[in-house]
């Protein structure tokens, strides 16, 4: 048996106060060297993994030349490169899409040649390899196109949109390529877009950005909803006749302008790309393709707090973990408002996720912008402005020389993996009863003997035990030789063993959770530090954690599930279904800071910040300085800054140590002064409308119930402003018109 004595570490609300130590994530402007391209316009830009990014094609618009470049910009080594291609290289195109297939291919599909004619040919371009192929495909080919958008999902490239015809008239159709088969489908009609941007998640393919017939940028975002659909779903029905109108396969090819899939192609090599047999014809029959089949809706965001507006600055659409992301960046050298915004797809309310002062240098301007496939990275690319500054005549050339590479997890989001197993956390977790479940084999099966007590079978041999939950409050504690360290592994307390000895017998101790010394072994390092010491615990096989019953049993149900769903007390689905609250989130965000468990602390933030609402924004602040979640703090201390009428009236303020309070508090301008809700309503402040940069700077909104922080909006922790938030809750739905 060891001598040495690890022991739990207290509890951060308990005992002594950690102070953040860390300082606010602000990106950092890589510059880099080499072969660096000009600022081309309607150039693909594409991560493909390995920290490498391809760009291909483009117009310089100081050469007047249309491009097929390819050329790599390695991240790590901070250099551009021309890559040499060989095989059937494709022809010089401007406004084509890229997707990365396959983890190793870029597939390439339309766009518009040197003669402004419009493409309908798909190449392949293999990374490894360094070669261009073209597949032999078959189906109606669609009209060509450019400034369209194409994403790949379940094997099929769906094309939407674009502009097309020498006149440039937009298009509002979709289709798909079969990728397995080859094959084209039929065309249907969605929603006329250019420059916009789509993807598909949960079963509908969204469309958001870009601009309409009317030439300008909207607010608006549709989803088709093909779930369900055969045309979708399966493959394409090329050969057959259409089950919606019944037409024959010639007489559809004639009316929606097709190119036969056996017309011979021009050239030695038979590489049809920049020729007239893929591209539109003048003579061609045009006809209104029939509604895609599936439920088509959209929204339009008329007004909200959190609303970038698509007028102002230069605009990134982008998917990451459930929401579409809006990259407001600097336009023009006037001061504009910049952010980070996401739009939650499944609720369709506006957050902002940061400011753009803290992720945009005014300095710069960006061109391009490009995610890793899981979402949780982003990389701009642009180039400063006084590259044209400095020329009198401002014709200097610009290159993409510069990369601001932006770690999304910093602001909560989960990437799309784990966003995936998060919305399917409140399933039954089962494996052979329920396929569907997000837990699998053996995973699931051991889910189900959570916290059952030995004689039921379950093969539990462990016992925790934790603080009554109505025993565990915060208390007001001195500040004074508080360490400012992160507790990340086992600290050496006096009391620790004594209390795993005496939590049977305590009377604040709450009832034993049953668990497997295996899993915990293997899922939580902490454990097996102690374990494998063979401390007290060893012998007594029990452990008292100082933390809330509801808190630590989440905990432990997340060690068997890598989930924050709610543990079952019994072995009812009802109770696998109930979620823990924010409170209970909140203690496990502070446990994962103890414990040094980053996935948990990433699945808290997320949790939090989603659902911070009013009765818990004063304990998320708390939780989050304690944990040095420094993001999170941020933003808790923004909605109190905004609802402050209401946060003053909750428990959970009242509740706070005095040191928690006066830190809140202080946030606030030092010019700032409390108005009613009736005085700043009579300026715009309530009813979702923005409150101008000199309209009320420094107004601190109390006093009533509809009092909230004024100025340009709610005052941070250092004393900056930002946009003021909605004063009620769901009134960011107000805002939204269906369509």
């Amino acid at each position: 048996m060891s001598t040495g004595t690890y022991v739990m570490s207290a509890s951060p609300l308990k005992g002594s106060r950690r102070r953040a130590a860390c300082e606010p994530y602000i990106p950092r402007i890589i510059t880099t060297l080499g072969q660096r391209p000009a600022c081309l316009v309607n150039a693909s830009v594409t991560y493909v993994g390995n920290e490498q990014i391809y760009a291909f094609g483009g117009f310089d618009q100081y050469t007047d030349e249309v491009y097929n470049h390819v050329l790599r910009l390695n991240l790590a080594a901070r250099q551009w490169s021309l890559v040499d291609n060989y095989g059937d290289i494709p022809g010089v195109r401007m406004g084509h899409t890229a997707c990365l297939w396959q983890g190793d291919k870029l597939l390439v599909y339309g766009g518009e040649n040197e003669h402004r004619i419009h493409l309908s040919d798909v190449v392949i371009f293999d990374i490894k390899t360094a070669h261009w192929t073209q597949p032999e495909i078959s189906g109606p080919i669609p009209r060509g196109r450019a400034r369209h958008s194409a994403v790949i999902f379940d094997d099929k490239l769906f094309v939407c949109g674009g502009m097309s015809g020498g006149e440039n008239s937009v298009l509002d159709d979709i289709c798909f390529l079969d990728l397995k088969t080859w094959t084209w489908s039929r065309t249907w009609r969605f929603v006329s877009r250019y420059d916009h941007a789509s993807w598909v998640w949960g079963g509908k393919i969204w469309i958001s950005g870009g601009m309409g017939e009317e030439m300008e940028r909207t607010n608006e975002i549709w989803w088709l909803d093909f779930r369900g659909t055969p045309a979708f779903e399966g493959g394409p029905t090329y050969g057959t006749m259409g089950s919606d109108d019944g037409q024959a396969l010639g007489e559809r090819n004639q009316s929606y302008g097709y190119v036969a899939a056996g017309a011979p192609p021009l050239g030695s090599t038979g590489y049809a790309a920049n020729t007239g047999v893929q591209s539109n014809s003048a003579t061609q029959i045009q006809r209104s393709a029939p509604v895609a089949p599936g439920a088509i809706s959209s929204v339009k965001f008329m007004s909200s707090p959190n609303l970038p507006m698509q007028g102002v600055g230069s605009h990134f659409h982008v998917f990451s973990s459930g929401c579409m992301l809006d990259f407001v960046t600097p336009a023009t050298n006037m001061p504009l408002e910049t952010s980070l915004s996401a739009l939650d797809l499944d609720s369709l309310r506006w957050q902002k996720l940061a400011d753009g002062k803290d992720l945009f240098s005014p300095q710069y301007r960006w061109h391009y912008c490009c995610l890793d496939p899981d979402g949780t990275q982003a990389w701009l690319l642009g180039c400063p402005r006084e590259q044209r500054a400095n020329n009198p005549n401002g014709e200097a050339e610009e290159y993409l020389s510069d990369v601001l590479p932006i770690d999304l997890r910093k602001f909560g989001l989960l990437g799309n993996k784990m966003s995936q197993e998060a919305r399917l956390e409140q399933r039954v977790p089962t494996s052979d009863t329920h396929s569907s479940s997000h837990l699998s084999a053996i995973g699931a099966d051991l889910a189900r003997t959570f916290n059952q007590p030995p004689e039921s079978g379950s093969g539990t041999d462990f016992i925790i035990t934790a603080q009554r939950d109505d025993d565990y409050q915060m208390e007001d504690l001195s500040e004074e030789g508080s360490p400012s360290a992160t507790v990340t592994s086992p600290t050496i307390m006096p009391s620790a063993t004594e209390s795993s000895d005496s939590s049977a017998t305590n009377s604040n101790t709450s009832q034993p959770i049953h668990v497997h010394r295996l899993i915990l072994s293997a899922r939580w390092p902490h454990f097996a530090r102690l374990y494998n010491a063979q401390m007290s615990e060893f012998h007594t096989k029990r452990m008292y954690i100082p933390e809330p019953y509801p808190a630590v049993k989440a905990f432990l149900y997340y060690l068997y599930t890598d989930s924050i769903s709610s543990p079952p007390s019994t072995a009812s689905s009802a109770d696998f279904a109930a979620a823990p609250s924010l409170e209970d989130v909140s203690n496990l965000l502070v446990m994962s800071n103890i414990y040094d468990m980053p996935r948990l602390r990433h699945l808290c933030v997320n949790r939090l910040v989603r659902d911070l609402d009013v009765q818990h924004a004063a304990l998320i602040f708390d939780r989050a300085s304690t944990a040095q979640e420094d993001w999170l703090k941020r933003r808790a201390a923004s909605f109190c800054m905004t609802h402050w009428g209401r946060i003053v009236r909750t428990s959970a303020f009242r509740n706070l140590k005095r040191s928690a309070m006066l830190e809140l508090c202080e946030g606030v301008d030092a010019e700032g002064r409390v108005v009613g809700g009736d005085e700043l309503e009579a300026v715009g402040g309530l009813g979702g409308a923005r409150l101008g940069s000199g309209m009320m700077g420094g107004l601190w909104g109390a006093g009533r119930k509809r009092g909230r922080v004024g100025s340009a909006g709610a005052a941070t922790l250092d004393g900056e402003v930002e946009d003021v938030e909605d004063t009620t809750e769901g009134a960011d739905d107000e805002g939204m018109e269906m369509g």
